[in-house]
């Protein structure tokens, strides 16, 4: 083979590799490893492009790499479309109110030591609701001057990089900890209160990613779970957290479609959290979900504080007449998928409980069953 040759075949294997890595991701598999391919779609499409660039300058074109390398950039183009402009919001911003609330969800990294600014980033935008990931005993230790201004904290330290703190100043009728997988990863539920009076739940999640030796089973449970449990709740529902799976992610997009939630990046913008630390790796994985009676008043990532995430704020108002008028209609599950979902999350809990019994699971910490009534419970 003639040296021009063989750097068209090296040419045509590189792009195919693109493009297999661009549509392995549409298999309905939970392997980490082509779970772990939904994630940088937007630096694929930057290689797929930088290849293009480079054959254009070959003595001969390969053209089968070309095609696919087309084929790829406009798969992922298509997937990052709607967390661009090009598409139309899903939730348009409502005015600012005195009604509003503030929320901020972060992973503070456990290994990271810089706690003086993360309680000066706390006490200095005040936030009504708070939820911090990877905290351990020294993170909590370190915050206690500042979440002492909360009426209301759960601590769940661990040393695992899965521990949580909650705070919130808003009137709390439940706030705990639960398990909803077999792992070692805590969600967190609540149900509170506005200060004129509207009631609402949240859900904070830091699911398990998928890496080497740990496919997205139990990341995807977890986020069904919380997902098809906070739809039985009729209150306005917002989930926050460290999702551990990218916007666009089939996870993601389930998530959604089961608990009908709304995404406030969709024709906004990638609003890209994590990796802090680096432009080119950054990615939307630390998400806002709401509800459709929710007006959303502003989202917006804090400054680089250590984590190799950046702080994920939204502001909202639980007034259902004026999210009406802004949001979008979410989409929706036909009954039959519906039903087919119920009946394996019935088996689903029931494994769930008996995991737990296995495993010494803390009553305080197991979920309440899927028929129980949400707004019922006060805790």
């Amino acid at each position: 083979m003639t040296l021009p040759e063989i750097a068209a075949l090296i040419f045509d294997v590189a792009a195919l590799i693109v493009l297999a890595v661009t549509l392995l991701p549409e298999l309905d598999v939970t392997w980490w490893w082509v779970r772990a391919m939904d994630v940088p779609r937007v630096q694929i499409v930057f290689v797929a492009t930088g290849l293009l660039a480079v054959a254009l300058v070959m003595p001969e074109w390969p053209v089968l790499g070309m095609l696919a390398l087309g084929v790829a950039i406009l798969w992922q183009a298509w997937k990052i479309r709607p967390y661009t402009p090009l598409t139309t919001k899903q939730v348009q911003l409502a005015e600012n109110a005195p009604d509003e609330i503030t929320c901020l969800g972060w992973n503070v990294l456990m290994e990271n030591t810089d706690y003086a600014a993360a309680r000066d980033l706390i006490a200095r935008e005040s936030p009504d609701v708070i939820l911090l990931m990877e905290t351990d005993q020294a993170w909590v230790d370190a915050l206690e001057p500042v979440l002492e201004t909360y009426e209301t904290v759960v601590r769940h330290p661990k040393d695992n990089h899965y521990g949580l703190i909650f705070a919130t100043r808003l009137q709390v009728k439940e706030a705990r900890v639960v398990y909803l997988t077999g792992d070692d990863t805590p969600t967190l539920l609540a149900h509170m209160q506005t200060p004129d009076g509207t009631a609402f739940r949240y859900v904070g999640l830091h699911p398990r990613p998928p890496l080497p030796g740990t496919d997205s089973d139990f990341r995807d449970k977890q986020m069904l779970y919380a997902a098809r449990f906070a739809r039985k709740s009729t209150l306005p529902i917002v989930a926050m957290g460290d999702f551990n799976a990218a916007a666009w992610s089939r996870a993601s997009r389930h998530f959604k479609q089961v608990g009908e939630f709304l995404d406030p990046r969709v024709g906004r913008g990638l609003v890209a959290s994590f990796d802090a630390r680096s432009r080119l790796l950054r990615c939307p994985i630390d998400q806002l979900y709401i509800t459709p009676d929710i007006a959303v008043t502003g989202f917006h990532r804090g400054p680089h504080i250590g984590s190799d995430h950046f702080p994920m704020f939204a502001t909202m108002r639980m007034d259902a007449p004026l999210a009406a008028r802004l949001n979008r209609a979410p989409l929706k599950m036909d009954d039959e998928a519906r039903a087919a979902l119920d009946a394996a999350f019935a088996d689903y809990h029931q494994w769930l409980v008996k995991r737990h019994d296995e495993t010494g699971v803390a009553e305080k910490f197991r979920p309440p069953s899927l028929d129980d009534d949400l707004d019922s419970q006060t805790g």
